[in-house]
């Protein structure tokens, strides 16, 4: 159908491809006078809980709407929901005999886990329920008023989902399991019911994911507490705002040596640290707080086996942190390549 329906010619004009120019875009694909782009800023609390491999969170989302249109819903997407039963991923899936090369991609086909988000609830900042509807990876509120031009809403939105085992559901984010110290490591992404790209060629973009592909995601600021083990080591997008509460004195002044050393990795947190962390198991629970601003998503990753390292980069004459979080099993190449590469 696609091919048939699109100009194939190697020499064809850039007409279909590209948006008519306009006053929010020119020809030469610049911004034109009345460019606009709208703003998603999150407040995000969030706890694992490494015993049942839950992720819970409460959100407050600003929405910004700097388009000239009243926007009269808002549609969010909810990424997680590739997971869930009544998922579109598995009906575009076409099996091949390669797909079944070993033991384990057969029960990878058969394993079936409870994913997807819980929406427990979506309010105003008084309390009061919004309306909305769920269509599978999407979710749209019903606005009681327009959101007009050149203003901003405040909601939250209260959820929880079950963690994918990365190694059975595949993946880029979830959870790895090792069973020989019964340890979890996370990597979170996708984790949010985050605001959708709001533009002048498409409108709203509400396509449903089906697990491949990129976003497009309205940029914005971020402020995420994240509880997690306190026993854990955890890095996310931004900057950390409370390193004296989560680092050992002995952390924090290798991190002020990394901060100022541009030739080599300093570690942070060693290989014998990881290793000894590995049975403390603490069901103590300690807040890390990071804030980033202007940024279009936010990921992080946690786990009490980590080793990690960094140095200092001058791009540009900005300094910006190198970091490399890495598991004992990869520390032959990671400790000497890893923060390198990066």
């Amino acid at each position: 159908g696609w091919a048939q329906n699109t100009n194939q010619s190697k020499f064809k004009q850039l007409g279909q491809e590209l948006p008519t120019p306009n006053v929010y875009r020119t020809a030469s694909g610049a911004p034109g006078p009345k460019y606009y782009q709208q703003k998603a800023d999150y407040k995000m609390n969030l706890v694992i809980d490494d015993a049942t491999q839950k992720l819970s969170g409460f959100e407050t989302i600003t929405y910004t709407n700097n388009s000239p249109d009243r926007l009269e819903y808002l549609w969010l997407q909810l990424d997680q929901n590739i997971y869930d039963e009544n998922s579109d991923t598995k009906l575009i899936e076409v099996e091949k005999m390669e797909d079944f090369k070993s033991m384990g991609d057969i029960r990878k086909r058969d394993f079936k886990y409870d994913g997807g988000f819980k929406i427990e609830q979506i309010t105003n900042t008084s309390g009061q329920k919004m309306s909305y509807f769920i269509n599978k990876t999407m979710l749209r509120i019903d606005l009681e008023k327009p959101l007009m031009p050149h203003t901003s809403i405040t909601f939250q939105v209260k959820w929880w989902y079950n963690i994918n085992d990365r190694m059975q559901v595949g993946g880029r984010s979830g959870y790895e399991y090792f069973e020989k110290d019964q340890n979890y490591l996370y990597t979170i992404a996708q984790f949010f019911p985050r605001m959708c790209v709001y533009n002048d060629v498409t409108g709203w973009q509400n396509k449903q994911f089906l697990g491949r592909g990129e976003f497009t995601l309205p940029f914005g600021d971020y402020e995420v507490n994240i509880t997690v083990p306190a026993d854990h080591v955890m890095e996310a997008t931004g900057v950390l705002q409370n390193r004296n509460e989560v680092f050992t004195s002995a952390q924090v002044k290798r991190w002020e040596l990394a901060e100022n050393t541009f030739d080599k990795p300093v570690v942070i947190v060693t290989q014998e640290e990881a290793i000894a962390k590995e049975s403390s198991f603490s069901d103590q629970k300690k807040t890390w707080k990071f804030k980033a601003d202007n940024v279009r998503d936010f990921a992080w990753t946690s786990s009490r086996r980590f080793v990690w390292d960094a140095v200092q980069t001058d791009v540009m004459g900005k300094k910006v942190m190198s970091m490399s979080y890495y598991a004992k099993e990869a520390y032959p190449i990671y400790s000497k390549y890893s923060t390198k590469a990066v």
